[in-house]
């Protein structure tokens, strides 16, 4: 990305972080039906609102343009937001057969976290279509969460994020430790353009995203490493949504294979990732274990699997590809190198 679109980026980010915007982005069907709701699918005018209610936010306009995705008139947003976002190439036209207006390419989400206070990351506007689409949502906060668990008993020197998406974990990473080297890496450019803004706006100078193949792009061991990997079967392979596999486990399989070898001692992998139970057996989980128990090194391997939501993603289950799954549960494991502990 060229200089001046990051700092166009950088620029409209950091305007929306000093209103008081704040958005927690749900799951796609859930934003589905709040937009289908009448009234929804055009950006409120909160100036007009504001003028009858004062409690109401000024800047509310602003949740339903970066954070609902819905379409909004010129004359209704703050004049500095909008010129901003001509800067950032974000505007795409949109006409709904009686009016024109406007979409934003981007969204805006934010997590409060306890220690550094409201994080907020640029990531694909909805609906994430878009074969390079950069995607945020509830499994987002779910891992972030972890990592602040996880993380609160460990020292690290070297830190990756596998998949790195917007960035979200590296930066949570980059703030915890900023003496360390933390590496964000994906396939996809626009992920890597968007942490890089979002890394910008959080004031986070350790975080380098880098394009690679799991961890082919990188050298040396690691005291961290977290992924988020999609987990889903996607018939359309979009890259941020389809894990491979006969039940999307297929990228989270690769990631603890290629993950092991890449751990300094008392270093760990932190995965989140959703797996498919059938018939009351966890796919993934018995690929995991086996694998685990063939290595040589197994000894100085402790492992631990945790399964944090039951059910989510329901809707997939309708999915041909999951016509023997019960349900997709979310899951951490956590593998750690014991080696001279």
């Amino acid at each position: 990305m060229g200089n001046i679109k990051h700092q166009a980026l950088v620029d409209l980010l950091q305007a929306v972080r000093n209103t008081d915007y704040s958005f927690t982005t749900i799951t796609p069907l859930s934003h589905a039906t709040v937009n289908a709701r009448p009234g929804n699918q055009w950006a409120k005018n909160s100036e007009a609102i504001a003028a009858t209610h004062p409690a109401y936010s000024r800047h509310r306009i602003l949740c339903d343009v970066f954070g609902w995705s819905r379409a909004f008139h010129q004359v209704d947003i703050d004049p500095l937001i909008f010129e901003l976002m001509q800067k950032a190439g974000v505007l795409r036209p949109y006409e709904d057969g009686h009016e024109n207006g406007w979409l934003s390419t981007v969204r805006i989400s934010t997590f409060q976290d306890k220690t550094f206070g409201n994080q907020f990351f640029m990531h694909s506007a909805y609906p994430t279509t878009e074969p390079d689409a950069v995607f945020f949502g509830p499994d987002t906060y779910r891992y972030l969460h972890e990592i602040n668990v996880h993380n609160s008993k460990l020292t690290v020197e070297r830190a990756v994020d596998i998949g790195t998406g917007a960035g979200p974990a590296a930066i949570l990473v980059g703030l915890q430790y900023p003496l360390a080297e933390v590496y964000a890496l994906d396939i996809n450019q626009r992920a890597l353009e968007l942490t890089a803004v979002n890394a910008a706006v959080a004031n986070v100078k350790n975080v380098r995203p880098l394009y690679s193949d799991l961890l082919l792009g990188v050298d040396g061991k690691f005291d961290l490493i977290t992924a988020n990997p999609p987990y889903l079967v996607d018939k359309d392979q979009r890259a941020y949504r389809h894990g491979g596999g006969d039940f999307g486990e297929g990228l989270s399989y690769a990631i603890v294979k290629s993950s092991i070898a890449k751990l300094n001692p008392g270093g760990s992998l932190l995965l989140y990732t959703g797996v498919a139970i059938n018939d009351g057996v966890d796919v993934f989980k018995n690929r995991v274990e086996d694998y685990l128990q063939s290595l040589p090194e197994n000894q100085h391997l402790s492992w631990s699997y945790r399964e944090i939501d039951p059910d989510i993603f329901g809707e997939e289950l309708a999915n041909p590809s999951y016509a023997e799954t019960d349900r997709i549960a979310a899951v951490i494991l956590k593998i750690t190198n014991t080696a001279n502990l």
